[in-house]
């Protein structure tokens, strides 16, 4: 490229400078994010002007980070590792007569970059008309070097600085509504507190583009027992918090959630940074994170309404777990009703309730049947189990306290109850839409006297007819009844319980189901202790 002849004029932007060129934009303030701008060109002159020109200069109190390229195709490399570059001042001829016009075009359409700035600058617009490349490529601004004083640089920088943050300021708010309402969805799908708390951290960071360091408290006023501040969930720097739970090693951050509790509001107290969420049931939470940089106005709205989304969030938690111990308290009372006339049988259920949960968990270590065992059967299915036996209420006492062998005629009466309580359950559970412990507890209670091979009772189904909730309550079922003692027998050894399961692995069991016990056995992994 040529060298161009400017005339001396001293507001010529290619500045008379004590400087000997080599010095750079001021350092970035370690308060506020720099503007990032790009110079594009094949002249070194045109740099060191560059930087002398825009030396000092800062808007909205954010200072310049200026970057260089001498071709177009470093320029491209640059872009594609920065991608918050605001400004692009771009030469037309470098490497070849178009390569700043190829530029463009390649961030436009390759980067899909369509909110940085490029203001285009040439010494030789007779090779780049005015009026073509403004009609032609996606340009905002077109300036000959003679025209770029000192002054109208300013005034064109300033200028693109501003359009592209109103660009930015829109985009930030279309994804950031856009991620508020997926975080919202998957925020509604958590159970537990703890793991809701989680939640919240890893969807702010992906909010705002910020690292993964954070906490999340709670404030419990009436204690019961608890600290008043109660962490409940921690990431990246702060896991260390997570053996103490609380902020003693963090007085100043303690301070200031102590504040936000007091004030009610969310502070911004770069880098102590927390927002308040207050949800319906007067429940209370802090979250503090530490992005790199102070929040601007369009991040601080989009947190207003991202905390407003999770109080919304955590009162569906609540109630969900409301309606859960409700109906778990249910459960546990049918289960009571039947086990109250067959005293011994003691704590039957809630041993079958512990190692159902335990087999579960095994299968999904050992990956059987993943299409079957999600997370709603996994949260359901050991509360399920307990409901195994619920028919016995209408078997009668002679029958049901017999303590010897029973004859045919007693054994067709007592089988009675498999088919008895799946349809006590099943009218229940029609009351209740989608799958719930009472729709679980009918498979099981109706399918857990089933044989794998056919041969058991009361439809003889098989296989993978038999539902997989039935399947694994069978083989408890059977575990804890060996293991224990009963009116018609005595206690088994762990041994001999074991060889008559593994005997029947295929025929009366489901094998899957009898190797996750086997595991469980073999590694005393037993979640209660079975047996006497």
């Amino acid at each position: 490229m040529s060298s161009d002849t400017l005339p001396p004029d001293e507001d010529n932007w290619l500045l008379d400078d004590d400087s000997d060129g080599s010095e750079v934009a001021a350092r970035p303030s370690e308060a506020r994010k720099p503007w990032k701008v790009l110079i594009v060109d094949d002249e070194k002159d045109v740099h060191t002007a560059t930087r002398i020109a825009l030396r000092g200069i800062s808007y909205k109190e954010r200072p310049l980070e200026l970057l260089s390229a001498y071709s177009g195709a470093e320029a491209f490399q640059l872009l594609k590792q920065h991608h918050d570059i605001a400004l692009i001042m771009l030469d037309v001829v470098m490497e070849s007569e178009d390569a700043g016009l190829r530029l463009v075009h390649r961030i436009r359409e390759e980067l899909d970059n369509g909110v940085v700035r490029i203001v285009l600058r040439t010494g030789q617009p007779g090779q780049a008309p005015e009026q073509e490349v403004i009609l032609n490529y996606d340009i905002n601004d077109y300036k000959t070097k003679t025209e770029l004083t000192t002054q109208k640089l300013f005034t064109t920088t300033i200028a693109s600085l501003r359009a592209y943050e109103n660009l930015v300021s829109l985009e930030k708010n279309r994804q950031g509504l856009a991620k508020i309402l997926e975080s919202a969805s998957d925020l509604y799908q958590l159970h537990s507190l703890r793991e809701f708390a989680s939640g919240v951290l890893r969807q702010i960071s992906a909010l705002l583009d910020i690292g993964t360091d954070g906490i999340l408290c709670v404030r419990n006023e009436s204690h019961s027992g608890r600290p008043e501040l109660e962490i409940l969930a921690v990431s990246g720097s702060y896991e260390y918090l997570a053996e103490s739970g609380d902020l003693s090693s963090e007085p100043h951050l303690a301070s200031v959630i102590q504040q936000v509790f007091q004030e009610k509001r969310s502070i911004y107290q770069h880098p102590y940074d927390v927002l308040y969420i207050s949800s319906r049931n007067r429940r209370e939470f802090a979250v503090h994170f530490m992005p790199q940089w102070p929040l601007d106005a369009v991040e601080r709205d989009l947190l207003d309404v991202f905390c407003q989304r999770i109080s919304a969030a955590y009162d569906n938690l609540y109630l969900y777990n409301q309606l859960r111990s409700a109906q778990e308290a249910t459960v546990v009372a049918l289960a009571d009703l039947a086990e109250f006339r067959d005293t011994d049988t003691g704590d039957h259920v809630l041993r079958v309730q512990k190692l159902t949960d335990a087999i579960a968990d095994e299968m999904v270590r050992q990956n059987r049947y993943p299409d079957l065992m999600g997370r709603e059967f996994m949260d359901m299915v050991g509360m399920a189990s307990i409901l195994h036996d619920i028919g016995k209420v209408a078997t009668p006492d002679h029958i049901l306290l017999k303590p010897g062998k029973l004859d045919p005629e007693e054994r067709a009466i007592m089988e009675q109850h498999a088919t008895i309580g799946a349809q006590i359950l099943a009218r229940s559970a029609k009351l209740v839409e989608g799958a719930s412990y009472l729709s679980l507890g009918s498979e099981i209670a109706g399918g857990h006297h089933e044989h794998f091979d056919g041969n058991g009772y009361p439809s003889k189904l098989k296989g993978q007819d038999i539902p997989l909730s039935a399947r694994i309550v069978a083989v408890v079922d059977v575990f804890d009844a060996l293991l224990n003692k009963r009116p018609y027998k005595e206690p088994w050894s762990m041994e001999d319980t074991m060889k008559y399961i593994n005997g029947r692995a295929g025929s009366q069991f489901d094998p899957h189901v009898v190797s996750a016990l086997s595991r469980l056995v073999d590694e005393k992994r037993l979640p209660v202790k079975f047996g006497e």
